[in-house]
């Protein structure tokens, strides 16, 4: 009697652990473009947009939720689908080109940086990811020309308000923050432009 039940409950109970230890698969998200409101006046500038610094507490691949004032989460099976500050580059070099009316918009990794015209380091301070809440983004900029190193920086502080919960609405109001970066960006070139050489 005592096999038999040593039969029937082994398997039974192995496949009772088998079930607990699984765990959920990993979702990855990314930031995208996002389309201006209409098509701007067409420019013929080069830009290189990089490189671009995040913070070290969200440097890694878990999506790190802010949990309280003082206090993170990082979200195992919530992840960015590459290093975050490759994404904010990707990610607003084509916000960039889309603003300016230029193709000729890169990441440092990614083109031809010694045809640049116009470079743009960006220093994100904050990237706080609240679902269901806000996308916070504050960043630091330059834009410097290349011909002659003169340059306009600034600061630009975004909070994308969330209507919905979830990972996706949140990499989306990320991407609206980034876009709104760019927008600013675009205008300090534009006025770079604009200026007689020295």
């Amino acid at each position: 009697m005592r096999r038999y039940i040593n039969r029937v409950l082994l398997p039974a109970t192995l496949a009772v652990l088998a079930g607990c230890s699984s765990t959920p698969a990993s979702q990855f998200y990314t930031l995208s473009a996002v389309a201006g409101a209409g098509a701007p006046p067409a420019t013929s500038v080069a830009v290189v947009v990089g490189p671009v610094s995040v913070p070290a507490s969200v440097d890694r691949p878990q999506i790190v939720v802010t949990a309280g004032a003082n206090q993170v989460q990082l979200d195992e099976f919530n992840r960015w689908a590459s290093p975050l500050r490759d994404a904010i580059a990707v990610t607003l070099a084509s916000d960039l080109a889309a603003d300016l009316g230029t193709p000729d918009v890169t990441t440092l990794s990614g083109g031809d940086v010694q045809a640049a015209q116009y470079r743009v380091v960006v220093d994100v301070l904050r990237f706080d990811s609240t679902p269901g809440t806000s996308a916070v983004l504050e960043a630091a900029w330059r834009v410097r020309r290349v011909k002659d190193e003169k340059s306009e920086s600034g600061r630009t502080s975004v909070r994308e308000p969330l209507q919905q919960a979830g990972y996706g609405p949140l990499a989306a109001g990320h991407s609206r923050a980034v876009a709104r970066l760019a927008q600013d960006i675009a205008t300090a070139i534009r006025s770079l432009e604009a200026a007689p050489a020295q």
